[in-house]
Order: structure tokens, then C-alpha cells, then sequence
């Protein structure tokens, strides 16, 4: 999945167990979704924050973060509980999802490559961030990214 690519439809059960779709998800705007390996690890819960710490910077340019991993929707409450997230977080477990956007790796520990997708209307994708070790980079170039859309 790259730049200017059609991302795939999809339907996944958000942290509340609530089926969200990734078109019902674009009608507020663009969409921040950001694959995470583990919840609850302390790579992804810097992630997490991080993201959380910057949503008012994504809804004042019409967008939202929306995380996704193969953790069932259980684990997902606990981790939006314990650390306040404010955004969707869905659950994958059988990894399509991360399949059809090149994000899944078969590797038991962490099944999910760390990468952020910016979707747009018409699910068009205008941005890709990818960094395993930085994990503000994603939020931080999604940011970005939106504001460089925005300004063209």
C-alpha cells in the first residue's frame, strides 16, 4: 500500500466491541491509521500516547487517529482504559486487515509492522509513515503530512 494507492475496505470491532468501517470512519474526515504490534508494550504505549497527546492537533485539521493490531477487542478496552486514549482502537485478530495494507509479519512476539496509512476521501491514501524504533515519528509526520495537504 503506497501513496495515491486505494486502501481496502474494511469492517473491524473497535475497542468497545462496536463494528467500525473504514468508510463510516473517512465521513468525519481523513483517517490516521496506525498499525501497532502489541498494546500494552512499551514501544506501542509511547505510540498510543503519543497520538493521544496530539488529537486535538488532528481534529483542528479534520483528521482522527484510528490504531489498529491483531490484540482482541478485550485487551483493547484495557489499554484505551488504562491509559486514556480517546480514539478508536480496532482489533485484527486474524491479521487481514494488516495483510491487505502490507503490515503483517509472521512473527508470533510482534505480528505487525509498525506503519501509519493517511486516508483520504475516496479511501485514497495520501501519506505512509514507516518507522519501527521512532515511535513518535508516526504521529509527529502524519501531523505533517495533513498540513501539507492542507496548505496545497
Amino acid at each position: 500500500m503506497d501513496i495515491g494507492d486505494t486502501a481496502p475496505a474494511f469492517t473491524l470491532e473497535d475497542e468497545t466491541g462496536t463494528p467500525r468501517g473504514l468508510d463510516e470512519l473517512l465521513e468525519g474526515g481523513p483517517v490516521v491509521l496506525f498499525f501497532y504490534p502489541r498494546a500494552m508494550s512499551a514501544g506501542c504505549t509511547a505510540e498510543a500516547c503519543h497520538f493521544r497527546d496530539l488529537v486535538s492537533e488532528f481534529k483542528a485539521l479534520g483528521a482522527q487517529p484510528v490504531g489498529i493490531s491483531r490484540d482482541a477487542v478485550d485487551r483493547q478496552a484495557a489499554f484505551t482504559a488504562e491509559h486514556s486514549l480517546g480514539y478508536p482502537l480496532l482489533s485484527d485478530p486474524g491479521g487481514a486487515v494488516a495483510e491487505a495494507f502490507g503490515s503483517r509479519r509472521n512473527f508470533a512476539l510482534f505480528p505487525t509492522k509498525r506503519k501509519t496509512f493517511l486516508i483520504g476521501e475516496g479511501r485514497k491514501v495520501i501519506g505512509v509513515v514507516t518507522s519501527e524504533l521512532s515511535m513518535n515519528a508516526h504521529a509527529d509526520r502524519a501531523l505533517a503530512i495533513l498540513r501539507e495537504n492542507a496548505a496545497a
